[in-house]
């Protein structure tokens, strides 16, 4: 089977879910009174062999209830399908008869083997919901599956497959109608299976060979741009982390280290891994912390460039301020979501340098925080440009080898000469 978890997903694929999306939108036509209209949902298709021929064949599913209903013709059944979900007294009577739900949810995999929801997820990290995160009892929540574990498409999906003994060859989610609330979901594209609903359900549905993947682009070198004892600028590779961080991804330290290099070398700030561009390492912790300050303080000039493609790009502004709060989403690590009352401040000035004949535009952002993502929530969310960054695969952008974004100038002083440092490396985009 094709990995479910690589973006784009397989043509075929592709083709089966660019059919349901037609069918989604006649859906929401006849039924104006529809939940798709106020809040969409992710739905998705499976593309599989029946054992008796090459042929191929397709199924669809949507996540949860669609219309109050598990139900929908031309869509497979729920894992489970409770007559009435279950409401407790207390919040303890509410984990009762939560485990006992989840005791109902028998998943298969590949193997014919069946596990329920409450053994997957036993050996997982809780997830505290973001509703939950400043309550100041959370800590005795017990440790139970996310809600609505089971019910997302992937796991529909596969079940239905698997209890027909089919062979699953493509699998595609994508979100249709309204977006959410706090997520930032686009009609029509595609993504990946959620990290806290679905990663530990897909392990044991598929295999571990089937979890995320390395980006696939080839890495190139490293260049480094200054260095003296006291720091180092490197023009770093998309596809390379900052930092050390998940098992079995090279990180800048690793690759230094393999040329030999014998400093400390500590990132006094931090790239996405599919980000390029300039990075600052220092090579004492004095002259770490004193780097940290300046970001802190805001003392650090940074200027990003991306290339950006939206439906509207028309009514884009050519420069502004975008302000948009952040906070991680618990159960789709490391999306981030945008929420008003919990979120932490982010702002990001921008100017459009160009606007193409393609109909995307060359932007330069400059952010005045830096939390994960900003720039690329900042540039795709409907309050902000309402145009992802071409290549960015977890919120919606127009597929490409990689993202499109570049750290490509930053200006400081030097924590010990006081000299001013001023670095500029064009993307090329």
């Amino acid at each position: 089977m094709y990995n479910p978890y690589i973006l784009p997903p397989h043509p075929i694929a592709q083709k089966a879910a660019e059919e349901v999306m037609v069918r989604v939108r006649e859906y929401m036509r006849m039924h104006p009174e529809s939940e798709l209209h106020r809040q969409g949902k992710m739905f998705g298709v499976l593309v599989y062999t029946d054992g008796t021929s090459d042929e191929t064949h397709t199924i669809a599913a949507f996540s949860a209830m669609l219309d109050g209903s598990y139900f929908l013709e031309g869509y497979v059944p729920p894992v489970y399908a409770p007559s009435a979900m279950p409401i407790g007294k207390d919040k303890l009577e509410s984990q009762r008869l939560q485990r006992l739900l989840f005791a109902e949810y028998n998943l298969l995999n590949k193997e014919g083997e069946k596990k329920n929801l409450l053994d997957i997820f036993a050996a997982e990290k809780h997830i505290i919901p973001a509703e939950d995160w400043f309550a100041s009892r959370r800590k005795t929540s017990e440790s139970l599956p996310p809600s609505g574990a089971g019910e997302c498409c992937a796991p529909k999906l596969l079940q239905y497959a698997f209890s027909h003994h089919w062979q699953p060859m493509a699998l595609a989610e994508f979100w249709m109608g309204a977006p959410p609330k706090n997520e930032l979901r686009r009609e029509g594209c595609f993504y990946q299976p959620c990290s806290g609903k679905c990663r530990p359900i897909l392990r044991w549905m598929l295999g571990d060979a089937f979890l995320p993947t390395l980006s696939s682009y080839p890495l190139d070198p490293i260049e480094t741009i200054f260095e003296d004892e006291w720091l180092m600028v490197i023009n770093k590779p998309a596809g390379i982390l900052s930092v050390p961080g998940k098992t079995g991804v090279v990180c800048v330290a690793d690759i230094l280290s393999e040329r030999g290099t014998k400093d400390i070398l500590l990132a006094a700030h931090r790239l996405d891994q599919d980000t390029s561009g300039l990075l600052v390492l220092a090579k004492t912790p004095e002259v770490y912390r004193t780097l940290q300050a300046y970001f802190q303080r805001r003392d650090i000039l940074k200027r990003y460039e991306a290339v950006v493609k939206g439906a509207d790009m028309a009514g884009m502004k050519d420069e502004g301020m975008i302000d948009l709060p952040l906070l991680p989403d618990p159960l789709d690590r490391p999306r981030q979501m945008v929420h008003r009352e919990h979120g932490k401040p982010a702002e990001t000035d921008y100017h459009v340098r160009e606007r193409r004949a393609d109909g995307s535009a060359l932007v330069d952002f400059f952010p005045r925080t830096g939390r994960t993502h900003q720039l690329r929530i900042h540039a795709a969310h409907p309050e902000g440009l309402n145009a992802p960054i071409v290549g960015d695969r977890l919120y919606g952008g127009a597929p490409h080898l990689r993202l499109l974004l570049h750290a490509a100038e930053i200006r400081f002083m030097h924590p010990v000469t006081k000299e001013e440092m001023h670095f500029c490396i064009p993307s090329g985009f």
